[in-house]
């Protein structure tokens, strides 16, 4: 079978399965050429008896170095952030991938029902067995994947995909769970787990965290300095974001869509405006620009485009005006109805995908407003007793 994608096409002599892993082929050889093994980008490259040859593009609007993979239901876009670290977007929120000395670490997992996609581009960026994964909350299309991708993990024996080489029980002693750690703030967990025989509060197949902090940050090093954030009381009360340092580059989950969306803020699970605010500005605290407040450390969003600190900082300014906007209003005694009639979001609905978004949004700032100023009146009736 030929299929045509992006710069090359692509001759199959395996199932068509096996295309989504076949058409990263050139990522591969791009990180051979960093690595120090040399590889021109017109060359032929063989790969599991899959021969890609330089063709005209039929992916548009990646930047140099991105790959568009095709599958029977959609696309999927795998980019280069920088150092180690690459996005891979089109199935549930963007997923990070860091690439360490010896195995990987990934931070968000995407859908349930695309987690075998996940994998599949994981491992057409790298062997390297995935050893973490960050929850950087409990919402589903950022937990879809952890069973499967846990599954895959270091832990699992099967020869290639131990980094060690063989069972390390052998020279331990040790039993090890089986698969790839699962990280998150303890929160997440909570959130995430029932009471002995209750329902659980998640889809059936979607795994809880397996290991959690409790902490303000949780410091790894994989081929890098790799810490972990918690932002309190934000998009929800676990919501963890991921500073790869040397890289430069923040992988932020919900707190942050790129002006693709207004923020999405849990009241039910612990979320709040102010806290999301502020998970912003600890964010922004972190980010160097190069020049022009531009370049230098990249943001990967939990939705939407690679970003830096120009992008942020406006998204930051446009949540705090808002927020402003509809807290003079709930002073002056306004209903929801009525503040979503005086439009506190104009100038902003016309963006990204804002207008879709903007009604939940309202909703949820007003109602935290709204509960703080009646918690402030019951203390100050209380006060004066």
């Amino acid at each position: 079978m030929d299929f045509k994608l992006r710069n090359y096409s692509i001759t199959l002599g395996v199932p068509l399965a096996a295309l989504f892993f076949v058409t990263a082929a050139p990522l591969l050889a791009q990180q051979d050429t960093a690595s120090g093994q040399h590889n021109r980008s017109d060359q032929k490259v063989t790969r599991s008896g899959v021969e890609l040859r330089r063709q005209e593009k039929v992916c548009n609007d990646l930047p140099p170095g991105g790959i568009c993979l095709t599958f029977d239901n959609g696309k999927v876009e795998l980019l280069h952030v920088q150092g180690r670290v690459y996005m891979i977007s089109g199935l549930g929120a963007n997923i990070t991938v860091q690439i360490g000395d010896s195995d990987v670490m990934v931070i968000d997992t995407g859908l349930l029902h695309m987690s075998d996609k996940v994998l599949t581009a994981i491992r057409a960026l790298t062997d390297k067995p995935i050893f973490y994964i960050v929850d950087t909350s409990m919402d589903e299309d950022h937990t879809g994947g952890n069973a499967s991708l846990s599954n895959a993990g270091w832990a699992i024996p099967v020869g290639s995909n131990l980094p060690f080489g063989h069972d390390v029980s052998d020279l331990t002693g040790l039993t090890f769970p089986p698969g790839a750690a699962i990280l998150a703030h303890i929160n997440v967990l909570n959130r995430m787990s029932a009471p002995t025989g209750q329902k659980s509060p998640v889809a059936e197949g979607i795994v809880s965290p397996t290991d959690v902090y409790e902490d303000e940050s949780w410091k790894f090093f994989n081929g890098e300095e790799v810490i972990l954030f918690h932002a309190p009381s934000a998009h929800t009360d676990g919501d963890t974001f991921v500073l790869f340092r040397r890289s430069g580059v923040i992988s932020t989950g919900d707190l942050f869509t790129s002006m693709n969306t207004y923020p999405v803020i849990q009241p039910d699970k612990g979320g709040s405006i102010d806290g999301f605010i502020n998970g912003l500005n600890q964010i922004i605290d972190m980010i160097v620009p190069e020049e022009n407040e531009e370049g230098g450390t990249y943001v990967i969003p939990g939705h939407g485009r690679i970003s830096d600190r120009n992008d942020i900082v406006n998204y930051r300014d446009m949540v705090t005006i808002v927020r402003g906007r509809i807290e003079a209003l709930v002073k002056s005694g306004m209903t929801l109805e009525q503040v979503k009639a005086a439009k506190p979001t104009a100038g902003y609905d016309g963006l990204g995908g804002y207008a879709a978004t903007r009604d939940q949004f309202i909703e949820a700032v007003y109602r935290d407003l709204s509960k703080a100023r009646t918690k402030q009146g019951k203390t100050a009736t209380g006060a004066g007793r």
